[in-house]
């Protein structure tokens, strides 16, 4: 064998060497995903964030990071940027907001870091994929739903998620749609922040002020149950009719079942979709720009 082949071969081996050094390390070094949720003070964020984490679990080499922005924008926006610093993978949030959140988004898509927006929206189309259910539809759903369970002139109470979040602006925009060419009226409407403890409040001030009301939509089924509790507590939840969106197992399905809500819409977290999407896109295979959650109802037996 003469030199020049000798030489070659050395080199050829060592390469051989570095690249299956290489891929040792990073599957040791696994993948890293940032996961930003906007406030785990709601039991469904909690879920989405169980979901994403059991679907996770499946899979050895991810890793997951988790933070809570706890209802705090300038702190989700901050986290973020820690993501980015820290050279995560991927980051997967779920905003408090859509516009304030739109830019530390499109920073880390800029950096080439792949984001995936769930349930909430950004502005624009900066971040690879988008993963939520369709929120006007589930609102228009509900009114249509209404519609068909209210005698004309019924007097409603509408209780909003937050509104500057698209979840909440949707909801309310097809709720408006569902209900447009009916006799329904509505006499009273809150934006409680997804919150039980705001709903309650709001319903007691709504109670105060009238004294017919036919029916609640609240955005969340906290909302729903906030403003039930604050019905019960004068004796008129019986009049009324209660319904929301989310359908957890064990929280909005369980109040159907109880008779307390009339009805809840699914609104699916997202968590197990997120992950595998996130694996295909860190596999280096094309995702769509949306992923659309399919909803169902959960009604209460008559």
């Amino acid at each position: 064998m003469n030199h020049c082949m000798k030489t070659l071969m050395v080199g050829l081996t060592c390469m051989g060497l570095w690249v299956a050094g290489c891929a040792k390390k990073a599957e040791q070094d696994g993948l890293t995903i940032g996961m930003s949720q906007c406030n785990l003070g709601e039991p469904w964020r909690v879920q989405m964030n169980a979901d994403i984490q059991q679907a996770a679990s499946t899979h050895p080499e991810i890793k997951v990071i988790f933070k809570d922005a706890q209802n705090d924008t300038l702190k989700q926006r901050a986290q973020v940027e820690e993501f980015i610093s820290a050279g995560v993978d991927l980051i997967i949030i779920s905003p408090k907001e859509a516009a304030p959140l739109t830019p530390v988004v499109a920073q880390a898509y800029a950096k080439g870091i792949p984001v995936i927006v769930l349930d909430r929206r950004v502005l624009g189309d900066q971040y690879t994929c988008f993963i939520g259910a369709d929120n006007v539809k589930i609102g228009r759903a509900a009114g249509q739903w209404l519609v068909t369970h209210l005698d004309p002139g019924a007097k409603l109470v509408e209780l909003k998620g937050l509104m500057t979040s698209t979840p909440g602006q949707d909801r309310h925009t097809g709720f408006m749609e569902g209900i447009k060419d009916a006799n329904l009226n509505i006499i009273f409407e809150a934006d409680m922040k997804w919150l039980e403890a705001n709903a309650r409040k709001e319903m007691e001030s709504a109670l105060a002020r009238f004294d017919r009301i036919d029916a609640v939509y609240a955005h969340n089924d906290p909302g729903a149950h906030g403003a039930y509790l604050a019905a019960k507590a004068v004796g008129r939840e019986s009049a009324i009719k209660f319904i929301g969106i989310d359908a957890l197992p064990q929280e909005g399905q369980v109040y159907v079942e109880q008779g307390i809500l009339a009805a809840s819409f699914e609104y699916p977290t997202g968590g197990q979709e997120a992950i595998d999407t996130a694996l295909k896109i860190l596999k280096g295979e094309s995702v769509p720009k949306e992923i659309t959650l399919s909803s169902r109802i959960y009604e209460a037996k008559p």
